[in-house]
């Protein structure tokens, strides 16, 4: 095992996934991310999932130790389920900051890659089109939405990622501790930008690494229009800050 390996393997990695509805995926996918080699903890923000999510993970919490849970008062929005996993993550001394989503959209086998970059770079993000288009099973419209609202950012604000709304990262923890979390507001595609756009603008160091995407198999999709919206006017914001009122 060479130096960077050691590196990696001896320091605290937490794993966010914020969820709601996602009783069908949450067992399964803390299982799989518990079983890797590099050990993560875990933890699930629960938006007081009608289905029972935050009770199966109350169970998981009984005997084992490496998980856990923030049950929230109901659904609050992907952007502040990630802020408070922030904050717990800096408040229990983690050194690397995953986020991923619990529909295995996102394969959690993917979580050692971003370990392995994480060691050169403060923010390494999972991305779908660094490499052509890697997504399965996504309509057509849901495409060319995602690949436009990358493309429209990297216009807007200048920022050089491909996949600019990517929701599989891994940040070092002197990424999170250099923003002011309590500033951030934004959910849904316009939070993945806005903390993109911060970690850039701050000149830490950034890699886009090629995963698949595959679209979810159970559950259903939170993207609504409400948050499309949202991203639309929060580049030009990040561009121009001075649109925005006390920042």
């Amino acid at each position: 095992m060479n130096s960077k390996e050691t590196d990696v393997e001896y320091k605290k990695a937490l794993v966010i996934i914020p969820t709601y509805n996602e009783i069908e995926n949450v067992e399964r996918m803390i299982q799989v991310v518990l079983s890797l080699p590099e050990q993560p903890d875990v933890l699930i923000v629960d938006d007081n999932s009608p289905d029972g999510t935050g009770s199966k993970v109350n169970e998981i919490i009984q005997s084992n130790k490496k998980v856990n849970l923030i049950s929230r008062s109901g659904k609050l929005g992907l952007g502040t389920a990630y802020i408070e996993g922030f904050k717990f993550a800096l408040a229990e001394g983690y050194d690397y900051i995953i986020e991923m989503d619990c529909d295995f959209s996102h394969d959690p086998k993917d979580i050692s890659r971003l370990l392995k970059e994480i060691d050169d770079y403060d923010l390494v993000i999972g991305s779908r089109y660094i490499q052509g288009v890697n997504v399965v099973n996504w309509p057509l419209k849901r495409l060319i939405l995602s690949m436009g609202a990358s493309f429209y950012t990297r216009v807007i604000t200048g920022m050089p990622l491909k996949d600019a709304t990517s929701g599989f990262k891994c940040f070092r923890k002197e990424v999170i501790q250099s923003i002011d979390l309590d500033k951030i507001h934004s959910n849904g595609y316009s939070f993945q930008i806005e903390m993109h756009y911060k970690t850039w603008k701050k000149k830490f160091r950034i890699k886009e690494m090629p995963i698949i995407f595959t679209d979810r198999i159970d559950g259903h999709s939170k993207m609504g229009k409400a948050i499309v919206r949202e991203a639309i006017f929060m580049v030009w914001k990040l561009r121009f800050p001075f649109l925005i009122r006390n920042k």
